[in-house]
């Protein structure tokens, strides 16, 4: 790609050089001199604000990038997109996902850089920048904030926000007063940085890297650790080298680097959120994900990485015990060494110099694994004519393989109405259902992990079947089929299920059934009515253009089989 800087993507006023006359003198009225306005341009676009915690170290990486960017020969230029604060966004960060990545690509393309430093971190936030750059198709490099450290709560380590989930079902258990349960508030997350366990944030950290577009060893870092710092200063260097190398995202993001990074998402007992992310991703580079293939990379996928909410640890732990690049090393022999990374080397190269170092008890050795493989699977059936995902690594395994009476909830206000109702009935080994919680129905949730009855925590119950059309947090556990496609709110089969109805799971046949006849499902969604559609706005747009979560949630207009 040629080197053009300043003088890319003129602004048309009909006369050429006039525009990059004005360019040049509005530029100079920031105090640039001559000779910094003929380097390449590294844009750095930045996704903090107010309503994000999890980015509150922006500011510090950004002059570390800058600085990189400086010594290498560049010019760095800030630019501020649209900032996902995960529990700060109504009805849910996912509705703004495709939101943030029309953003990105677009200021991308309309402002005048070589290359482009994105950072971010915060769940919706790092899928939304990789899907906008790899649209855009400038040279692209990835810099996340990096998770949270640890806090301490009376002796017990604590990370948000896998024990966020835990204390608080001790607390709807009667365990803990509202004295306790607001003093451990205070303790659960207790620096700047994205959730200290391997939730969606981590997952797509990890993922990212990968896949190759973000340096190697930067996705595991504690925000407040110097050598983030260190990777952000190598981050905008490396900007710099790749605008004059053309090193575009289609050139990184290939079938082989897609199959890389499903890998190191199931070795990781990752996000169940990251199967939607990644398909995106994909699909933006043009390659279909399908389900069927995510069960054929998870059939001889072990888990091997011990963190929560699948283990025990947090990603301090995994950092120290030799973060992603050890992760690789241990599934060496499933991988494709021949694809590059933003760093200019193979995968081959990489892991030729990767320190032997590794710590067992944090990332388990391929011959003893966690889970041997599918510890994330896709599920068919009359329940899900499109697919569902099952986190089996996070499960009861005795509800693996289990038929129960469904519990239905009409939709999340139903609900939060009746769950913990002393009438409701329900029993330990039913299935719990929740309907119009989809992408459409409800812009697709974290609800999916519904909370187990109170009636039932009391008699010591912490894991049932859950079934729903809805996500759940990456930091989350339990037997819970998530994503069913169709959803409810399209008319999908699990519209038509019904309190009393059996439903059947089966990891072994990676079946989801119910159990009516194709008949009496038609009939009963014969009287199905769908929901009246947003009248205008972005409401709208979503509503008429957003696409399954077996092809990512992604806009049908934004991926490439869409533009076709």
């Amino acid at each position: 790609m040629e080197i053009r800087g300043l003088a890319r993507g003129l602004t048309n006023y009909g006369d050429r050089e006039f525009s990059l006359y004005l360019r040049r003198a509005f530029a100079k009225s920031m105090g640039f001199s001559d000779a910094m306005l003929e380097r390449p341009i590294v844009g750095i676009a930045t996704a903090g604000g107010g309503f994000n915690n999890c980015h509150r170290t922006t500011p510090e990486l950004l002059t570390a990038v800058s600085r990189g960017v400086l010594a290498a020969g560049g010019l760095p230029l800030e630019f501020p997109t649209i900032s996902l604060g995960e529990p700060f966004l109504s009805p849910t960060s996912l509705v703004f996902r495709n939101l943030m990545a029309m953003d990105v690509e677009e200021m991308i393309r309309a402002q005048p850089m070589d290359s482009v430093v994105l950072i971010g971190g915060c769940d919706k936030t790092l899928p939304a920048q990789l899907m906008g750059a790899i649209s855009a198709g400038k040279p692209a490099i990835s810099l996340v904030v990096g998770p949270m450290m640890t806090g301490s709560f009376q002796g017990t380590r604590l990370g948000a926000c896998t024990d966020c989930r835990a204390w608080w079902a001790r607390y709807r258990a009667g365990e803990l007063d509202d004295a306790r349960i607001r003093e451990l508030e205070s303790n659960l997350a207790t620096t700047a940085g994205t959730c200290a366990v391997m939730g969606t944030a981590s997952t797509m950290a990890c993922v990212t890297e990968a896949l190759g577009m973000s340096l190697p060893g930067s996705a595991t870092p504690p925000a407040v650790h110097a050598e983030r710092l260190r990777f952000a200063e190598a981050t905008g260097a490396r900007a710099v080298t790749l605008a004059h190398e053309a090193l575009t995202p289609d050139r990184i993001v290939t079938e082989q680097s897609v199959d890389n990074a499903l890998r190191v998402l199931l070795a990781l007992g990752g996000s169940t959120n990251g199967a939607i992310h990644l398909t995106a991703i994909a699909g933006r580079a043009g390659i279909p994900l399908t389900l069927e293939h995510f069960n054929e990379i998870s059939s001889d996928t072990p888990v091997l990485v011990n963190l929560k909410p699948v283990g025990e640890h947090y990603m301090e732990q995994f950092h120290a015990a030799g973060g992603v690049g050890a992760l690789l090393r241990e599934l060496a022999p499933l991988l494709h060494a021949e694809t590059i990374s933003v760093a200019g080397e193979t995968l081959g190269e990489r892991l030729a110099r990767v320190p032997a170092y590794v710590d067992r008890a944090v990332i388990r050795s391929a011959g003893e694994p966690i889970v041997a493989r599918e510890g994330l699977v896709a599920l068919f059936g009359n329940l899900a004519p499109n697919g569902a995902i099952l986190k089996a690594a996070a499960a009861d395994a005795r509800l693996l393989e289990h038929e129960g009476r469904a519990v239905v909830f009409r939709d999340l206000a139903d609900m939060a109405a009746r769950i913990d109702a002393p009438d409701l009935d329900v029993e330990p080994d039913d299935v719990l259902v929740l309907q119009n919680a989809g992408p459409i129905g409800a812009g697709m949730p974290e609800a999916g992990y519904l909370p187990i009855p109170k009636k039932l925590l009391a008699r010591g119950v912490r894991d049932m079947l859950r079934i729903s059309d809805a996500r759940m947090s990456g930091t989350a556990y339990g037997a819970v089929v998530l994503h069913i496609s169709p959803e409810s709110a399209v008319g999908g089969p699990l519209a038509a299920v019904r309190t009393g109805d059996r439903i059947r799971i089966s990891l072994r046949e990676k079946r989801l059934e119910v159990a009516l006849s194709d008949a009496e499902i038609a009939a009963r969604l014969a009287e199905f009515v769908r929901p009246a559609p947003p009248r205008r706005g972005y409401a709208k747009l979503y509503a008429e253009h957003i696409l399954g979560p077996e092809r990512g949630c992604d806009f049908d207009f934004l991926t490439v089989e869409g533009q076709g």
